[in-house]
């Protein structure tokens, strides 16, 4: 019963963090608040705040109390009118940023890829895949494919640093638009490894398409981020004057 009380508890605070529910100082309550608020014993608490710590998602310090470590969660504003990337928002929260390779080489792209990529289904194009790193832990695995006529200036140095996208702007290459989707899903067990958690772990995928002024394909990317350590925010201003079709409004009896 304990046990599962723990991982509940751990779960809560997890996803609280990952909202970034704790401000800028993020200072948790006490322990004590805690074990009020969530109906649990102080022995619960303290073992999901450890759980959390081995993580890297929580620090203590002695007379202070339990905080949210710098860098254990990133919020990135979702790109409306101009693109805007993971790496500033980690730069935003003082935390470095690096990038390592993991594969690197030219082959056959999968049928996905190759669609978005408008390319044959047999097209061979240059697949890059790394994982970054904030700090010491994992952030995001990011696996990217480039056609080969684009692909040439880009070497595995490049790819590392500073990365294939901005290798290519480097080199003359004008990306006009970029076309985002995003997904939840379950790291593999390749991306498991990569990202130093267990298969089944909650990743948000973030596919990113680059466009071109021509309206050709430059390159495509998929982020694998790890869900607890990485969102997505956007804000909306204003309320249509009129009701989206298919939605009815609630009338004051309804409320």
């Amino acid at each position: 019963m304990t046990d599962s009380r723990t991982s509940w508890l751990a779960g809560e605070l997890r996803e609280r963090v990952a909202l970034g529910d704790y401000g800028s100082s993020g200072a948790l309550d006490s322990e004590a608040e805690l074990g009020r608020r969530y109906d649990v014993s102080r022995v619960t608490v303290r073992r999901a705040l450890e759980q959390l710590r081995e993580e890297g998602l929580l620090a203590s310090r002695k007379g202070a109390g339990w905080y949210v470590v710098a860098g254990a969660s990133f919020g990135q504003s979702l790109a409306l009118g101009t693109f805007q990337h993971a790496g500033s928002a980690v730069a935003e929260a003082g935390v470095p940023l690096a990038r390592s390779v993991v594969e690197y080489g030219y082959g056959p792209t999968p049928v996905g890829a190759a669609h978005l990529l408008a390319l044959p289904a047999d097209a061979e194009t240059l697949r890059v895949q790394t994982v970054r790193r904030a700090g010491a832990t994992p952030l995001d695995v990011v696996t990217e494919w480039v056609p080969l006529e684009l692909a040439a200036p880009v070497s595995r140095a490049d790819a590392e640093d500073p990365g294939t996208w901005e290798t290519l702007r480097r080199q003359g290459q004008a990306i006009a638009v970029v076309r985002q989707s995003i997904a939840a899903t379950a790291a593999t067990d390749r991306v498991a490894d990569l990202l130093e958690v267990a298969a089944g772990t909650p990743v948000l995928l973030v596919r990113r398409l680059a466009v071109g002024p021509d309206d050709r394909p430059v390159a495509l990317s998929e982020h694998r981020y790890l869900g607890h350590r990485f969102r997505l925010d956007v804000e909306f201003h204003g309320w249509p004057a009129a009701d989206p079709p298919g939605v009815a409004p609630i009338t004051e009896q309804e409320g």
